[in-house]
């Protein structure tokens, strides 16, 4: 990577062309095309630093971590665990706050599922804030993904508590003066995105946080699709619990990352047991490490690991200031592209306000499979379905769309390339402009 003035603020579309030479994959075409991609919501493409640092690894230091005295194993050990530092610092938290998991889900789901072995009577004192039953309640919104729903609706149904769910305004918005009334004297846990996958909408953390905490409540933050696109400081958003995923940050597929506040983990009990989260082990009982080993049980994630801390690296250098500012003015020119073609519908804040670097919306009388079949021949890549987010589509009153998605190798042209196909969409299938 090479940047013609990193100090500066505003990436130009010539920075922009330099880190895309990073990223083998984007030399490839798609049915005869350069491949135009804008899909990285889903998953992003990964730069020559990421792939160097796993194939480093296998060739130079693969062995278990946490286990071996021998050499290898003490080197596996020290970057697998200077991974985790440096991933921390990407967000403001501490070494000892970041569990690693398969995934964003894996990580909402050890929440999810430690509460309902400490709502068990199981952890002792610590967990007692934890513990859930008939009467407690779990907020969630309408816009969530099912990874930052589908947990909690199980664990309310384990423990007794009820779910509420703070509505969507018509233009896409958190209705706040409802999230107000939902977050009561009952609430136990509020559970929401900070940038829906689907709208772009960017809420008030802070705001939705002073709620729940003036209630008592503990908060689960989804960072999926902010961590990778803008400065993120965890602690300084006062948010309890929050999860993120690798693939979508550069990084490589199967590894996540979970941060807990310290004094909230070492109080979670476990709920994936086995080696190497244990201290000492009997016939009949077990004591667990401290956290956040005790949440890592059996053989880790460890080449993944040492992949993300290179996006982190790669992520850092760029800067996200700049980054964010390169994917609102693409962002930008996504809506206000797709909002000028007759006959297209866009969810979500429209042009001038803020929102993510992505765009998704319905093609009147061409369902959203076909769209992005139509695309992918002219090698434009980006995603159609409802994105695991069905309450959000039918609050809308639709079952699909199509989004398409920008991140810091994005350009212009790509995007008014998707642009110009996007139009003409409808007289391709015979339905005029």
């Amino acid at each position: 990577m090479t940047l013609a003035d990193p100090t500066t603020r505003a990436l130009t579309i010539d920075d922009v062309e330099r880190l895309r030479d990073d990223f083998p994959i984007l030399r490839e075409r798609v049915n005869g095309h350069p491949l135009a991609y804008l899909d990285s919501g889903a998953t992003s493409q990964r730069p020559r630093a990421v792939i160097d640092a796993e194939v480093d690894f296998a060739l130079h230091y693969n062995s278990a971590v946490h286990r071996g005295a021998h050499t290898l194993a003490a080197e596996a050990t020290d970057l697998f665990e200077n991974a985790r530092t440096t991933v921390a610092s990407f967000v403001g938290v501490d070494h000892d706050e970041i569990v690693w998991t398969s995934n964003a889900t894996e990580g909402l789901n050890l929440v999810a599922y430690a509460m309902s072995n400490a709502s068990a009577g199981r952890g002792g004192e610590a967990a007692e804030r934890f513990r859930l039953g008939a009467g407690d309640e779990i907020v969630v919104t309408e816009m969530e993904h099912h990874a930052n729903l589908v947990p909690w609706q199980e664990l309310a149904a384990r423990t007794g508590a009820s779910l509420r769910v703070i509505p969507l305004t018509d233009d896409g918005a958190l209705d706040l003066a409802e999230a107000a009334n939902v977050i009561g004297d009952r609430t136990r846990l509020v559970c929401f995105t900070h940038v829906s996958n689907v709208l772009g909408t960017v809420n008030p953390v802070e705001r939705l946080t002073a709620l729940a905490h003036a209630a008592g409540a503990l908060v689960v933050l989804d960072a999926c699709q902010s961590a990778p696109h803008r400065p993120l400081d965890l602690r300084a958003l006062d948010v309890d619990f929050a999860a993120f995923s690798g693939h979508k940050m550069l990084g490589p597929t199967g590894v996540g990352v979970l941060y807990g506040r310290a004094e909230l983990l070492d109080a979670l009990p476990p709920f994936l047991t086995g080696g190497s989260m244990i201290t000492t082990v009997t016939l009949d009982h077990a004591e667990y490490l401290p956290a956040p080993q005790r949440f890592e049980a059996g053989t880790q994630r460890v080449s993944q690991a040492i992949g993300l801390a290179a996006a982190v690296g790669y992520l850092d250098a760029v800067g996200l200031e700049r980054i964010h500012d390169w994917e609102f003015s693409l962002g930008q020119r996504l809506v206000t592209g797709l909002a000028d073609i007759p006959g297209i519908r866009v969810l979500g804040p429209g042009p001038g306000e803020d929102r993510a670097g992505l765009a998704s919306f319905v093609v009147d009388d061409v369902h959203a499979h076909d769209v992005g079949q139509y695309l992918d021949e002219l090698g434009i890549a980006v995603r159609v379905g409802h994105h695991c987010a069905q309450p959000l589509h039918r609050r809308y009153g639709i079952t699909a769309t199509t989004r398409a998605s920008a991140y810091l190798y994005s350009t212009p042209d790509e995007v008014d390339a998707f642009l110009n196909a996007v139009a003409d969409v409808r007289p391709f299938f015979g339905l005029g402009r």
